[in-house]
């Protein structure tokens, strides 16, 4: 089932590779511009591959995997190259490991209610917990395109730590939720 919402989705898989490639070389400014170009556009996939489902009625199970595993790859890819040429280094690596894992038990835990037959919807919380996530990984992208301004790396970390404590919240909020379904 191709569908323009579907091929918009796999086409934001496909972009990681190219995305984490220009990333690995820091100090290349152009690469780091390049990246923060496709990271933008990528971004707009994600809006567009959801609203054009919906406005085609051609909302489909395929697409309802895809999406948030699409999400999940590129956040996971960014975070580590964002730590592997240092950009997050440190503590804030803390608040990287504390959004993977939040990303993966997540994962996890719906897949196990999945099985149930539950279905839990994303919260409002975990809406503006993505918008602040994709915010703090563009911001830190942008590092790299405009060395010297440090405003940009200290509302991109500024940004990754307030994502990472809605990360904690709306996690323990999933957990409360799946618990009920659990022996």
């Amino acid at each position: 089932m191709l569908t323009i919402p579907n091929l918009l989705t796999l086409s934001r898989i496909a972009a990681v590779p190219l995305l984490a490639l220009l990333l690995w070389w820091p100090h290349w400014q152009a690469g780091q511009v390049s990246a923060f170009i496709l990271y933008c556009v990528v971004g707009v996939t994600d809006y567009f591959d959801g609203y054009l489902a919906r406005a085609q009625q051609s909302v489909s199970k395929l697409g309802i995997f895809l999406d948030p595993i699409a999400d999940k790859i590129m956040v996971a890819a960014i975070l580590l190259m964002l730590v592997a040429v240092q950009r997050v280094e440190g503590i804030h690596v803390i608040a990287a490991m504390v959004i993977l894992i939040r990303e993966i038990a997540v994962s996890g835990l719906r897949e196990f209610l999945a099985g149930l037959s539950v279905s839990v919807p994303v919260s409002q919380l975990a809406k503006w917990k993505t918008t602040l996530q994709f915010a703090a990984l563009g911001a830190l992208i942008l590092v790299g395109a405009l060395p010297g301004h440090d405003w940009v790396m200290v509302t991109g970390l500024a940004a990754l730590w307030a994502a990472a404590l809605l990360t904690v919240v709306t996690g323990f909020d999933y957990l409360r939720a799946g618990l009920r379904h659990m022996d």
